[in-house]
């Protein structure tokens, strides 16, 4: 029988994770939070179930697909210790060496097709890398961050948990002596090209980065 695994979530993120769980083989069922999340994929055919009925579900692993880390986070707190949190990697996703065992040694983290990672890269829970999203040596990605499609996280660069880095942005590797930090919860636009620490809480656009919040 086809293992199956419940994907938290009813938008572009979520079909996003179906098609990396399809891709691996498992069969899909969507977790909306209420009946008019449910609703907007039940009208396209998949199978949806709401959080309450979670319960009465036979035992299944689950992924959190929502592109904001600090909705990830609550959802993962919420059922910590009560549901298992799998990990979904697109069978075209690429590794250095060891990489992928790192990797899989966490919970919830979601990898897109075309994403490649080198080496000697750690990441944390729930973290979400979308389509050729690239990572190089020597990074360390905090829990919940987000790396959205075409990014590139150069060399030694510590990303903090929750931070988003948008679509298309390049963060400039860091020194021998020390990483380039993103702080936590911050958010890289997209096409923006960090040269510079970057600090917590904030908002970072253009080329180069210039904080605007």
């Amino acid at each position: 029988m086809t293992q199956r695994v419940g994907i938290f979530g009813t938008g572009g993120m979520a079909t996003e994770a179906r098609d990396v769980a399809e891709a691996m083989g498992l069969e899909v069922l969507f977790i909306a939070h209420d009946q008019a999340e449910a609703q907007t994929l039940r009208g396209a055919g998949a199978e949806v179930v709401l959080e309450a009925e979670i319960g009465d579900l036979p035992r299944i692993g689950y992924a959190i697909a929502v592109g904001e880390g600090a909705v990830r986070r609550k959802i993962a707190t919420r059922y910590d210790g009560k549901l298992e949190f799998v990990n979904l990697i697109h069978p075209s996703a690429t590794f250095g060496r060891r990489q992928r065992e790192q990797i899989e040694s966490r919970q919830g983290v979601i990898v897109c097709a075309g994403v490649r990672f080198t080496s000697d890269i750690v990441v944390g829970d729930f973290t979400i890398f979308n389509v050729n999203a690239t990572v190089h040596h020597g990074c360390v990605i905090g829990d919940f961050v987000t790396v959205s499609p075409l990014a590139c996280v150069l060399g030694n660069i510590e990303v903090h948990s929750g931070a988003w880095i948008g679509a298309g942005a390049v963060i400039n590797q860091g020194t021998g002596d020390a990483k380039r930090v993103i702080g936590q919860d911050t958010v890289i636009g997209s096409g923006t090209v960090v040269l510079r620490d970057c600090e917590a809480g904030a908002v970072y656009v253009g080329v180069p980065a210039r904080k605007i919040k």
